[in-house]
């Protein structure tokens, strides 16, 4: 079954010249070329753009569960769909348990017990439930993280924002055989 959309998906004959050529290029870099990124491509600096900081954050220093736990929390929030069914696939992928995945579908704490990987979901639920950290949860985050680390997760939490945002907009729909659905 086709994924289904608001905005037109457009076909790699449809795309002009740039368009096809990046279209082309994340293609055999593995990247995504669906969801949000087929509003993305109508704007080949952004998808590239994207593309790039979406691999930012898989090199950072997060651990691929810390980034997995903001990213979900994040995803959760805006009962993003079709971001939803792509990062479970990768949390799981990154070695979060069902339990945990569950627990923040159904907008429950997880009761993560490693300190950075708590922290990772207190940072994001802070964002989007309250538009802002504690004072006491930066600090605490700063020393967990450092500077840098604390920087990419709060950049993990507004980027994935932005996706998921594209997402609903365009009402991307994951497909039938995706893994996962928001409760």
């Amino acid at each position: 079954v086709k994924p289904m959309t608001r905005m037109k998906i457009l076909g790699r004959e449809d795309m002009n010249e740039e368009q096809g050529a990046l279209y082309d290029q994340i293609g055999e870099e593995g990247g995504p070329r669906a969801g949000p990124y087929w509003a993305y491509i109508r704007h080949p600096k952004l998808m590239r753009l994207c593309q790039d900081v979406g691999n930012w954050f898989r090199e950072s220093e997060l651990s691929g569960r810390e980034r997995q736990i903001a990213v979900l929390t994040v995803v959760r929030f805006w009962d993003a769909n079709y971001p939803w069914a792509v990062q479970v696939r990768a949390s799981l992928a990154a070695g979060l348990d069902q339990d945990t995945i569950d627990a923040i579908n159904e907008r429950r704490d997880p009761g993560l017990t490693d300190p950075r990987e708590k922290m990772a979901y207190e940072v994001a639920s802070q964002l989007v439930n309250n538009h802002r950290m504690s004072d006491e949860t930066y600090a605490e985050a700063e020393k967990l993280f450092g500077d840098a680390g604390l920087v990419a997760l709060v950049g993990a939490a507004g980027y994935f924002g932005m996706v998921a945002t594209t997402a609903n907009a365009i009402d991307a729909t994951p497909p039938d055989d995706a893994p996962a659905r928001l409760v």
